[in-house]
């Protein structure tokens, strides 16, 4: 192959942190290809207008928050390519009881007052709640922005003096304690509870799940970056890096599913595409799921060690949730904030449906049994109150995300069976809250965790592509070895779900791992003295 077929860097997979990786990488000068699987950029970041008639339908996440506490959309100027972000504000609204209803604006204060309606006490808990949580979460942010190496965890979430005056044993008990019983000790009314909880359990462990505080901590910083929307679907995101990509001389193909990554010895020769083609690159960067570049696209014959072993056993887990898409009349009419099905503030934002945290465990114990939980809490999402480009004029879209469902089901049913029975079941949970709901219902679009990895490659159905508890987590995301997006095979590096820092509309591993592959690009004394290490390593592994 003659230098000019020749990539600097080939992205394994058009999901938003692998072709933020790719804009950074193509924005610093280098040749680089994305290879998409599917007929559309974006992976669990996509909106399509194939899916209900005269509908944008979001197919993965619908909320954007982390990402904005990133610099990810200032760096790459993805406005000039055509995102704009709508701020959804109040950012949460929850039915707190039969009459009462609690809004979480951005505005703390005005959120307070919300708080103060129902339940003063709580309303000075919650102000003291996000001042200290946000101050703590100020440094583990910072330490999401960069490789978790033992140093950046240390300086930045360990040593680094917080603008509030904290208890240090204190705050560590908080966080190594759950967000159930965090929650519990915090407040006192079961209705702002129940709500909290709801929002922080969509990184799927359970209340109950140990050194989980920050599930519920991570809640102050949303008043920092909002809950935003971009103008046309969650999609419009991708479809602006993919502009951006391209605008930089950066390649993508569409439709080109990655059959092989051909390794010899500890470098990447090759990738072979399932049309027949191959690609060689200089270095390649894998925004597959950890199982699916290990053991399936490089092959477990060909991994080191007991490599193949330790990939097997990154715990995946048996997906958590589901989602219902919904084309309608009209929006919910919500008992507790009437509005005759036409958009008020309760549609702007995120609609957690969750009567309390004994209901959102109880879902949980069902789904421990292996069956779909009988009455699974929801949280609804009504964007088109806020962006009329994605429904037709007087229509409306509601999206449902429930938990929790189990991927692999213990009853004997299959999930291309009782698909619609489950997203029906999520549907009478709104309709519980806003009878006008159920009725309104033109056409649904259903996403269950085996259509999830049909369609999107997220295995089991998982969203966060693997467990977001402790040990799963900063340095051990994936696993110690892969955690800082380097990999055995020295030109093989990682971004996506599966690395630090995790799920969701993120974008810091995809621009985490560009800065790694371009200080491997760019050398120095730090790729000297891995190459040194590696080669020590290759001589003790040799058998005698």
């Amino acid at each position: 192959m003659t230098n000019k077929n020749l990539y600097d860097v080939a992205v394994v997979g058009g999901g938003h942190n692998g072709l933020v990786c790719a804009c950074y990488l193509a924005k610093a000068g280098l040749k680089t290809i994305v290879l998409e699987r599917r007929h559309i950029v974006g992976g669990a970041v996509c909106t399509q207008d194939d899916l209900i008639e005269g509908y944008k339908i979001d197919v993965g996440s619908s909320a954007h928050i982390m990402i904005h506490l990133t610099p990810v959309v200032a760096e790459l100027e993805l406005e000039k390519f055509g995102l704009e972000y709508i701020d959804c504000d109040p950012f949460a609204f929850a039915p707190v009881s039969e009459t009462e209803a609690l809004y979480f604006w951005r505005d703390v204060d005005k959120t307070c007052e919300s708080i103060a309606l129902f339940s003063p006490r709580d309303a000075e808990a919650y102000k003291k709640f996000v001042r200290d949580w946000k101050a703590f979460n100020e440094g583990v942010f910072e330490a999401f922005l960069k490789p978790p190496t033992a140093l950046n965890l240390g300086r930045h979430m360990i040593f680094k003096r917080p603008k509030v005056k904290l208890n240090p044993m204190d705050m560590t008990r908080r966080v190594f304690s759950s967000y159930g019983a965090l929650a519990h000790e915090t407040f006192e009314h079961e209705g702002l509870r129940a709500a909290m909880v709801w929002l922080a359990a969509q990184s799927g462990p359970p209340p109950s799940a140990a050194a989980t505080g920050d599930f519920l901590g991570w809640h102050a910083m949303i008043h920092r970056s909002g809950v935003k929307r971009p103008r046309g679907g969650s999609g419009a995101l991708t479809q602006a890096l993919a502009r951006c990509l391209e605008h930089h001389g950066g390649e993508i193909r569409l439709s080109s599913e990655v059959e092989r990554i051909n390794v010899k010895s500890n470098r990447v020769t090759s990738i072979e595409v399932k049309d027949g083609e191959t690609i060689e690159a200089r270095r390649v960067v894998s925004n597959a799921h950890v199982q699916t570049t290990f053991l399936k696209l490089i092959g477990e014959g060909n991994l080191p060690g007991d490599l193949a072993k330790r990939v097997r056993d990154v715990r995946v887990g048996n997906g958590f949730g589901m989602v219902v898409r919904c084309a309608m009349n009209q929006l919910p009419d919500y008992t507790v904030a009437p509005s005759g099905g036409r958009a008020a503030a309760c549609h702007r934002g995120l609609q957690l449906l969750c009567p309390s945290i004994e209901y959102l465990e109880h879902a949980y114990a069902d789904f421990s049994k292996g069956v779909p939980s009988e009455h699974p809490a929801a949280l609804a999402m009504t964007f088109s109150a806020v962006d009329s480009t994605i429904a037709p004029q007087g229509k409306h879209t509601l999206f449902i995300w429930g938990q929790y469902f189990p991927y692999q089901l213990s009853n004997g049913e299959t999930w291309d069976a009782i698909a619609n029975r489950e997203a029906d079941k999520l549907i009478d949970v709104v309709n519980r809250y806003a009878p006008n709901t159920r009725d309104a219902v033109i056409e649904k679009y259903v996403q269950t965790p085996l259509s999830l990895e049909r369609d999107l490659g997220l295995l089991r159905g998982n969203v966060m592509h693997v467990e977001m508890n402790l040990d799963q987590m900063f340095l051990f995301r994936p696993l110690p070895e892969l955690s800082t997006y380097r990999t055995p095979f020295e030109n093989l590096f990682l971004t996506g779900a599966s690395t630090h820092p995790g799920g969701g509309v993120f974008a810091a591993s995809g621009r985490n791992t560009a800065h790694v592959v371009l200080a491997d690009v760019r050398g120095g004394f730090g790729k000297w003295l891995r190459s040194k290490v590696e080669s020590r390593k290759s001589k003790v592994e040799k058998p005698k």
